[in-house]
């Protein structure tokens, strides 16, 4: 069984508020992937999506996977028309400058601490 937090737990982890969207979603896993096609066919209801990727189609593709949020890795920040359509979406996003690898470990990390 795969352990659930709120949003919120990892936010707290990250150390930083969202860009964007609601921190009242549940999180059932984390995925990293950039090739938008993959991730639409990978990622699942409640996964934390941490990407490299900033244009307005993450989103979208947040929306489709129904993630619990998107986090920008390695200092990447969306620009205007992404904010704009992850908050329309209310797609929760972050940046962080943290790499990917080091981003899923914090997630894994606070999953693993609530089995």
């Amino acid at each position: 069984m795969t352990a659930t937090v709120k949003l919120d737990e990892i936010s707290r982890a990250l150390g930083k508020e969202p860009l964007c969207g609601s921190l009242d979603k549940e999180v059932c896993g984390c995925y990293a992937g950039d090739l938008l096609s993959w991730v639409m066919s990978h990622a699942s209801y409640g996964d934390v999506w941490i990407t490299i990727m900033s244009n307005i189609n993450v989103a979208a593709v947040a929306s489709l996977t129904e993630c619990a949020c998107v986090i920008m890795a390695e200092g990447v920040e969306p620009d205007a028309d992404t904010l704009k359509a992850a908050g329309e979406k209310d797609i929760t996003l972050f940046s962080d400058q943290r790499s990917v690898y080091e981003l899923c470990c914090l997630v894994g990390k606070v999953l693993c601490k609530n089995e």
